[in-house]
């Protein structure tokens, strides 16, 4: 069975991203990661897609990452832009950039994609989507970077959850000069 592997951005105060208008300016992971992205961040950021063959997103990072990679060509892009990915979303219709749109339940396809053969599964961004593949155990490891930065507006790591506690296992901790810490973690 392939491994799904869960990459995100994560700020010393939980912060994942932007949940009002107004403070995007601030609570974005671009807006605040930028700054520690180096040759360290980008080589950690290869080796993870080096070991997947396929992209798993929820609609609001799907519409992001598409606008930002598909235009993009370079050694890395050029692999994230091969790549076969899969949306979930109830409102999408239809995607381009080499996407499947997941319809019905979202976590019945998800677990059929882990079936299928192949490398690893990226699942980028994190939202409504990972408190899904959490509830059904269907995350394998959990790649969180936490970047020296307390953000103190936005969204939080697995806000409004709604699933059981969920215990995990440190497997590997990775530092980078940019005093980013990335916790990898995998299910007790």
């Amino acid at each position: 069975m392939r491994k799904l592997i869960e990459s995100t951005f994560v700020s010393l105060d939980g912060i994942i991203s932007d949940t009002h208008p107004s403070t995007s300016s601030r609570s974005d992971p671009h807006m605040w990661g930028n700054k520690y992205w180096d040759d360290q961040h980008n080589g950690y950021s290869a080796a993870l897609a080096a070991d997947a063959d396929t992209l798993l997103m929820g609609r609001v990072t799907y519409e992001g990452m598409a606008e930002a990679w598909s235009s993009q060509s370079n050694e890395f892009a050029d692999r994230v832009n091969a790549m076969p990915k899969y949306v979930a979303s109830r409102t999408l219709t239809s995607a381009t950039w080499n996407t499947t749109v997941i319809q019905g339940d979202v976590a019945e396809e998800v677990a059929k994609i882990k079936e299928q053969p192949g490398a690893n599964i990226m699942k980028w961004g994190t939202g409504e989507l990972d408190r899904t593949l959490v509830e059904h155990g269907l995350v394998d490891e959990f790649h969180f970077w936490y970047f020296p930065v307390i953000v103190g507006a936005g969204q939080h790591l697995f806000e409004g959850a709604g699933f059981d506690t969920t215990h995990l296992k440190l497997a590997d901790l990775h530092r980078f000069d940019s005093g980013i810490v990335v916790h990898v973690y995998t299910p007790r």
